[in-house]
């Protein structure tokens, strides 16, 4: 089974592909979409998609924001990203950013580096994730994989 894992934001978006075989995790892809404008998300998404054949996608929800206009702009950009998995035809699955760095790292308030570390030893992956986003994009499509396994 192929996950497409995606991290909304403002400035970028983060973005990993895993790929669940058994019990079994590796990682595909990961990167970043950088200036996310409608339509660069629904581009850059479908390519994805077309690439990877993803067979769920897993968007981070949004829990809490101090400033409203970030919520404001996030929200935006969830919207545009769950109607773009939509349009292509990709069920999708959501997670609070609590039960993702809960099911990567066995503890809900670990910080950025404990995520991506946990992401790195889950996958196999040697190099450091960089950055943050990407790593977070891995992150919700692990949380996904472990839900789907505990189904």
């Amino acid at each position: 089974m192929i996950i497409l894992g995606i991290d909304p934001g403002t400035t970028r978006i983060g973005i990993g592909v895993i790929k669940k075989d058994r019990n079994k995790l590796s990682c595909l892809y990961y990167g970043l979409i950088k200036q996310p404008s409608p339509a660069l998300i629904t581009s850059e998404i479908s390519e994805l998609i077309r690439k990877y054949r993803p067979e769920v996608a897993a968007v981070e929800k949004i829990f809490f924001f101090k400033n409203q206009k970030t919520i404001i702009l996030v929200s935006e950009m969830r919207g545009v990203i769950l109607a773009a998995l939509a349009v292509n035809g990709i069920p999708t699955r959501e997670f609070t950013p609590l039960q993702v760095k809960q099911a990567v790292s066995g503890y809900g308030r670990s910080g950025k580096h404990q995520v991506e570390l946990m992401v790195r030893m889950i996958l196999g992956l040697n190099q450091e994730i960089k950055p943050d986003d990407a790593a977070d994009g891995l992150a919700i499509a692990i949380c996904c994989a472990n839900t789907i396994i505990r189904e």
